[in-house]
């Protein structure tokens, strides 16, 4: 089972030994979100199917969401059965990749983990490794059959906390807050995205690139470690919270976390764009 990352190499020879696989491009582009199905048509992962983030992982239903912001999350049952219906089940291994720095497969890994399901790894250095590896790609649309049964849920391996956990722990000792988004949004120096600039008071920023050599693939565990050890500068590790603008980028702190051998952190899915969007309104803090 592959619970973290995968190579090329790897998930070529899963899908040659025939164990039950579903490998998932989840290829999106916030300013074009048509341009991910887009690019998948052209080429992916021969068998891939596309996971849209606006579609597949996120709610459209205003009263079926377990997180607020940009990006809610659907309800776990919701999820499942969107599972079901593309034929995915529980006995089969999960790979995810993009083409985007592995910002928005994480979404998928994290999500499946969120329904108990603990074999799903991300394709590391995407795409473009499988391609640099030599390995054939696919063009054109796939089609999807429903499964049988449905996709049964389990008890989540991940931590998700809410709005008011998040504002409840503001300079406690027990919560520390990792801001995934890069160095301008988190100062508040530009908001191209969200109606108020800034961060969550307290929160230490990290941006999701940061894990990642040029080729896109992670960096090695120690490296990781030494730098969530200089980030984290004796705070525990294990009460760690992480978020981003929507609850997206900030998945890749959290493999990045889980390869450096620290405990898995909680994520708050909401992140800024529902902080800053919440009534009364929650301190900002900006630099």
């Amino acid at each position: 089972m592959f619970t973290h990352l995968i190579s090329a190499v790897q998930l070529q020879a899963l899908q040659a030994s025939g164990q039950p696989l579903m490998v998932f491009d989840c290829t999106f582009d916030l300013s074009n979100p048509a341009l991910g199905a887009e690019l998948f048509a052209q080429a992916h992962v021969p068998g891939a199917v596309h996971a849209d983030l606006d579609h597949f992982l996120s709610s459209q239903q205003t009263d079926r969401r377990a997180s607020g912001g940009r990006h809610p999350l659907p309800l776990r049952e919701d999820f499942a059965a969107a599972l079901q219906t593309i034929g995915f089940r529980n006995d089969m291994q999960a790979v995810v990749y993009d083409r985007n720095g592995n910002n928005y497969c994480g979404r998928l890994w994290w999500m499946l983990k969120w329904l108990g399901h603990e074999a799903v790894a991300i394709l590391d250095g995407g795409l473009e490794a499988w391609q640099v590896a030599g390995l054939p790609v696919e063009s054109g649309t796939v089609a999807t059959a429903s499964a049988s049964a449905p996709f049964a849920i389990s008890e989540s391996c991940v931590r998700l906390v809410d709005t008011a956990s998040v504002a409840a722990g503001l300079k406690q000792p027990h919560q520390t807050l990792i801001d995934s988004r890069g160095p301008a949004r988190y100062s508040g120096a530009e908001e191209p995205m969200d109606p108020v600039a800034g961060h969550i008071p307290g929160a230490l920023n990290r941006p999701f690139t940061l894990n990642m050599e040029a080729d896109g693939r992670f960096k090695p565990a120690a490296q990781l470690r030494q730098e969530f050890g200089q980030l984290l500068q004796g705070r525990d590790a294990a009460s760690v919270t992480i978020h981003c603008g929507s609850g997206v980028s900030a998945v890749p702190n959290i493999v990045a976390m889980e390869l450096a051998g620290l405990p898995r952190p909680a994520l708050y899915a909401g992140s800024w764009s529902e902080w800053c969007t919440t009534e009364p309104a929650l301190p900002v803090e900006r630099g």
